[in-house]
């Protein structure tokens, strides 16, 4: 998840005790950082008995399991990211809208302000899949070296609604207003690269992440057998296709290799010959980049014509009345 992404940045720590946390929020005003066990501990043994109970979809436990930790936080105010599609928990619009409305309406009757969007996942968010390479987009992102115009769409619409939501905007419009500017003024990147420093990172990592982010040695383009547009991506079999070069767990104890991922991953919509890269792969072995390439081949859909493009940001959920 994004804690490993983080812990690929070498001396961040993404598990700090209470007084590091502290620290980095009053000198930066943000930390991304993971909970301990101490945070709402029952959570794990409900979650181990819904694992072995079939009760995993159970849109109602799933409710109790992410805001028993929100709540336990003492927030004043919460927006979710609640993501549908061929790559997300909840593939279908209506297990989506009824999970972002349960969200909503328990966080609110509980006392926390809460919102959600809900936002498209038939495709991956960004160009980079894995860690150490996501991390690179994001600084990309910060710094405007290069933004996938999905992960703008929806990191700018979370930004504005969490501004409207924490009463330093009185409108929407207003807190899209607002991101915007902080993105394009810089002052994103700064505050990314102070908090990264504030939890042991290096304090120039934003202006040189190459120099710290680990890289896998092998690289292999995905080549497209097919001239048209990209009209649909498997996107489960894109994260599936990390797993298997290392990127991700197998098992809860598992270890991660943080170098290798996949990046310049083409977007639905994009236009590809016969022999073009869909993709790049970063692999350990050459043997894993082939078992990789042949995943991420097989989720590509390529098609004669150009198909409409899909909203990022689906809908807002707010309480009603």
């Amino acid at each position: 998840g994004t804690l490993d992404k983080m812990d690929a940045i070498p001396g961040y720590v993404s598990q700090p005790d209470v007084a590091l946390f502290r620290k980095a929020v009053l000198e930066t005003g943000c930390a991304i950082i993971g909970q301990t066990a101490d945070l709402a501990p029952a959570d794990r043994r409900l979650y181990a008995i819904r694992d072995i109970s079939g009760t995993v979809e159970s849109v109602p436990l799933i409710t109790a399991s992410i805001l028993s930790k929100k709540l336990a936080a003492g927030l004043q105010s919460l927006v979710l990211d609640v993501k549908v599609g061929n790559g997300a928990f909840m593939e279908k619009s209506r297990d989506a809208t009824a999970l972002a409305n349960s969200l909503v309406e328990i966080a609110n009757g509980a006392g926390l302000k809460a919102s959600a969007l809900i936002t498209g996942m038939n495709e991956p968010l960004a160009s980079a899949a894995g860690n150490a390479v996501e991390v690179r987009n994001a600084v990309d992102f910060l710094t405007g070296r290069y933004r996938d115009r999905r992960l703008e769409d929806v990191t700018l619409a979370l930004a504005a609604e969490m501004l409207q939501s924490a009463g330093l905007v009185s409108s929407n419009q207003d807190g899209m207003r607002r991101a915007t500017e902080t993105l394009a003024s810089g002052r994103a990147a700064a505050t990314f690269a102070r908090m990264v420093a504030a939890l042991g990172g290096p304090a120039d990592f934003i202006e040189k992440p190459e120099k710290y982010l680990p890289a896998a040695t092998i690289e292999l383009a995905v080549k497209a057998t097919a001239n048209g547009f990209v009209t649909g991506i498997a996107t489960r079999d894109i994260g599936l296709a990390v797993v298997g070069l290392g990127g991700g767990r197998t098992r809860p104890d598992g270890q991660i290799d943080p170098a290798v991922g996949i990046t310049r991953l083409l977007p639905v919509g994009a236009e590809v010959g016969i022999g073009e890269p869909l993709a790049l792969i970063h692999a350990r072995s050459s043997a894993d980049a082939e078992a990789a390439a042949a995943t991420v081949l097989s989720a590509y859909m390529v098609g004669a014509s150009k198909p409409p493009a899909d909203k990022s940001v689906i809908r807002r959920i707010l309480p009603r009345g």
